[in-house]
Parts: structure tokens; C-alpha cells; sequence
């Protein structure tokens, strides 16, 4: 049995002795000074990376911080020195990529402003005043409601009314005046 023993003893310390090295390759991969010294001489770098991908001073500023909160946390698995900015950068990029998906799923979820419509109560108010006014100009004699419609809704000049009537310039003025006139009565608004 003196022989069997010897040789349990001699495997565990070649296993305890990769285990050793394997914990100092952590201890000696990312350590919290290589990081500070990363920030320190990188940081502008990342911040130009993150405004190529993002468009606020901002949200490049959180990203960069983000990555090195992420990268510290994180610090134990990145076992190459080496390796520190380019996981900085890998970072940096996809929480941009984050930051725009964010955005863009909130814009989508952005209720859609209406448009400039008037209320129903104000297109009913309007419905009952186009009522009203075209019943006024019904009750309008024949060549004053004539003299209206083509001055105001067809937007003829007064010569044009009066060659498309037939009469004079004079009376286009007198039927439109006296035309208003009655309108301002009928619909109960001051002369």
C-alpha cells in the first residue's frame, strides 16, 4: 500500500498547480488598473465610435459608460489583456445597437398625433351654420343670391359677374350690397 499512495499524492499536486496557474492568468488578465488605464487612454475613442452609430452627445456618453460597467463586471472573463479594448469596442456597438432598437420600438409605440381636425362638436356647429346660410340664400331674391354666388363662392371679380349676367357694373354692386345685407338679417348677425 506504501506505493499506491505516492501516486494519488502526486497527481493532485500537478492538478493543484494548473489550477494555480489558470487563477493567475485571471488575477493577471483584466485587472481593475488595466481598466482604468484603458479608460483613461480610450475613452474618446469609444465616444467617437458610439457618435458614428448614435446622434446625441448623451446617449454616446451613456453607451460608454455602460461598456465600461459591463466590461468591469466582466473583467474575470476576459483572461487576455489584450483583449480589453476590443470587447470595449464589441460593447460599445451593441448597446448602440440596443439604444437605436429602444428607439425605434418607442417611436412605433408612439400614439400618433391627430390631425388638426375641428371636434365633432365643431363640425356640427359648422354643418348647422352652412345650413343656415344656404337657406338664407334661398330666401334671397334671384339676382342678389346670382350676384353672391358667382362674387364670393365662384371668386369672379365684379366685371366678370357682370358680363356673365348680363348687366351692369353698377348693379352687380347695389344686388351685392343689398344681398349681404339681407344675409346679415336672415342669419341674425348686426347689419
Amino acid at each position: 500500500m506504501p506505493v499506491i499512495a505516492p501516486m494519488p499524492a502526486a497527481r493532485p499536486a500537478r492538478i493543484s498547480n494548473q489550477r494555480d496557474s489558470a487563477e493567475d492568468v485571471v488575477a493577471a488578465g483584466t485587472t481593475v488598473d488595466h481598466l482604468t488605464e484603458t479608460y483613461r487612454a480610450h475613452y474618446r475613442s469609444l465616444l467617437g465610435l458610439a457618435a458614428l452609430l448614435l446622434d446625441d452627445t448623451a446617449s454616446c456618453e451613456d453607451v460608454v459608460q455602460e461598456a465600461f460597467i459591463r466590461v468591469h463586471s466582466a473583467r474575470k472573463r476576459v483572461r487576455d489583456p489584450e483583449k480589453t479594448l476590443a470587447y470595449l469596442r464589441q460593447t460599445v456597438v451593441n448597446l448602440s445597437r440596443s439604444a437605436l432598437r429602444r428607439r425605434i420600438l418607442g417611436l412605433k409605440l408612439l400614439s400618433k398625433p391627430m390631425p388638426d381636425m375641428a371636434s365633432a362638436e365643431e363640425g356640427a356647429y359648422d354643418q348647422l351654420e352652412r345650413d343656415s346660410l344656404i337657406k338664407a340664400m334661398k330666401g334671397l331674391q334671384r339676382r342678389q343670391r346670382e350676384v353672391l354666388v358667382l362674387r364670393y363662392f365662384a371668386d369672379m371679380t365684379e366685371a366678370q359677374v357682370a358680363e356673365t349676367l348680363g348687366i351692369s357694373l353698377g348693379s352687380v354692386k347695389a344686388y351685392g350690397s343689398r344681398g349681404i345685407a339681407a344675409l346679415r338679417l336672415a342669419m341674425g348677425e348686426p347689419a
